[in-house]
């Protein structure tokens, strides 16, 4: 197994690859991967906004995130979970690394919400009975059996510890076990737990994330469940352009900072000023209605859109933003919003404002995305 290192910032990394190994990591999306114009046997990697570790056909990819990993599960599950999101809840170990952090975070987590035994709950059943329980579903009866007295289409409601919450906890467990780097430890306490979830059917690959509502029953539930959420949202087996299958964990940094800044402001403007905000808000460009934009974050009081904000995953450089950044904002037509702004990760020293074909365009500062008792670096 081929293994490669790679920071998220920083120069191409040059690997020694087969022809075969390095076309799959181009079509795979996770990395850039381009042939060596001076060593024919050598392909130069580079990351492309994803951090994490994945498995790509025989090569093992794994990127260091920039941010510090308490800095990074804050900002992960503020974007998911908004204010229900509380940092101070989970104590992260010391692991070298995204992935064993993960892991180790969710096993003891899950350990933690179960250690009273599996939450039971009421699900409801549809099945085909020769004994009626439940309702008889008279619809399904008559379109499957034509008249005939039996077998009957029933409905019922069972009481089982084969319910979402369960469920999640189970497939994120499944998961996290054949993401690449998850440390001894993490492995040995997660196939532990999978023995606890034998009744409990895992979900597949292709379905969505069952919806659950937190309650005083689940109570115990809740932070293991926010945190499975974000593993298997992150552990999801991705198709490449090129039909190449990604297994692993990996975040996208460039959207979840843009998720993050949308769920900050909600919360913020929506409370201090009303309204709403709205993501990937679509609007039209030309009068004919063929040009669609999709801004980042569109601020609307009854109705109508106040603000447009452009949310960029990096650093302002002391030159300032490049002129491709730049030309988003004034595309933004002047009949669509009153100001536009864009924001970084962190904070200008000195926001401008600049008058640009209508609309006022401003650098804006986000807050820190520091947890409770760290300093922003």
């Amino acid at each position: 197994m081929t293994q490669i290192e790679l920071p998220e910032v920083g120069p191409d990394a040059e690997c020694r690859l087969t022809a075969e190994q390095g076309r799959r990591l181009a079509r795979s999306g996770v990395v850039r991967a381009v042939p060596s114009p001076y060593d024919p046997q050598s392909w130069l990697i580079s990351p492309v906004g994803k951090v994490g570790a994945a498995r790509i056909g025989d090569v093992e990819v794994h990127i260091r995130p920039k941010l510090a990993i308490a800095r990074l599960l804050f900002l992960l599950g503020h974007a998911q979970h908004g204010a229900a999101w509380r940092p101070e809840d989970v104590a992260l170990p010391e692991a070298p690394g995204l992935v064993p952090v993960m892991a180790q975070v969710l096993w003891r987590q899950t350990e933690r919400a179960v250690h009273q035994g599996l939450l039971p709950g009421y699900i409801t059943l549809e099945e085909t009975s020769y004994v009626l329980r439940g309702r008889l579903r008279e619809t399904e009866q008559l379109h499957r059996h034509h008249g005939l007295p039996i077998p009957l289409e029933i409905s019922h409601d069972e009481f089982t510890v084969d319910i979402p919450e369960n469920q999640i906890l189970r497939t994120a467990c499944e998961r996290m076990l054949h993401v690449p780097g998850v440390d001894a430890e993490s492995s040995l306490r997660l196939r532990r737990l999978l023995r606890d979830f034998a009744d409990v059917t895992p979900l597949d690959r292709r379905d969505a994330v069952p919806s659950w509502q937190p309650t005083r029953l689940n109570a115990r539930y809740h932070t293991a469940l926010r945190l499975a959420e974000l593993v298997l949202r992150a552990t999801s087996v991705e198709q490449g352009t090129g039909g190449v299958t990604v297994n692993g964990f990996l975040l996208d940094m460039p959207k979840l900072f843009e998720d993050f800044v949308t769920v900050a402001l909600r919360e913020a403007l929506v409370a201090a000023y009303g309204g709403r905000v709205d993501d990937q808000d679509p609007h039209y460009f030309d009068d004919a209605g063929q040009v669609l934009l999709r801004p980042d974050i569109v601020w609307k009081r009854r109705g109508a859109p106040l603000a447009v904000v452009d949310a960029k995953y990096k650093a302002q450089k002391p030159a300032g933003y490049p002129n491709a950044d730049l030309y988003q904002l004034p595309t933004a037509p002047s009949s669509v919003l009153t100001a536009a702004t864009w924001c970084t990760p962190r904070a200008a020293r000195n926001p401008h404002t600049t008058s640009c074909a209508g609309p006022a365009l401003r650098s804006s500062a986000m807050p820190s995305t520091s947890t409770p008792g760290q300093q922003p670096s």
